[in-house]
């Protein structure tokens, strides 16, 4: 998570929302990536679809079926749904995203029956720090404030 944590702070640089994520297959990294949606003109490109698809070219594999993802924040729906169909076997992230998270505490994609793959969540690891982390940048951008994540 700390080295997602300095990828999401290369998003910060970058002037992207700071989401960092990192893949690991069998104790390696196999992927990493930031928030890149302004600067890459994609929507899809948030930093768990960066790392996925940088594992998926590691690998010449889209299935990444035993990897574990690392994210500084709670995957929306798209992500989530890209997780299942990689075929990740856990997520585990920091800070749970409050608009859209969807691993429970919005929706719960990942927790569906009706998915066809089953993605293990482990949630809240350096919470404090990633949520801080989005907090100044969204408090900066916005002047003051806190601003909720």
């Amino acid at each position: 998570m700390r080295r997602a944590l300095e990828l999401a702070r290369s998003a910060e640089l970058a002037g992207e929302v700071p989401v960092g994520a990192v893949l690991v297959l069998e104790g390696a990294v196999i992927g990493e990536g930031w928030n890149r949606p302004i600067s890459s003109c994609d929507p899809s490109s948030h930093a768990e679809i960066e790392a996925l698809r940088a594992g998926a070219r590691q690998t010449g594999n889209y299935r990444l079926a035993g990897s574990t993802l690392y994210v500084t924040m709670e995957p929306c729906p798209m992500c989530a749904g890209a997780m299942i169909h990689a075929r990740v076997a856990r997520v585990v992230y920091g800070t749970p995203d409050l608009r859209a998270g969807a691993t429970g505490t919005v929706i719960d994609v990942l927790g569906s029956a009706a998915a066809n793959h089953r993605v293990d969540v482990i949630g809240g690891v350096l919470a404090d720090e990633c949520r801080e982390l989005l907090q100044a940048f969204f408090r900066a951008r916005r002047g003051t404030g806190a601003a909720p994540v």
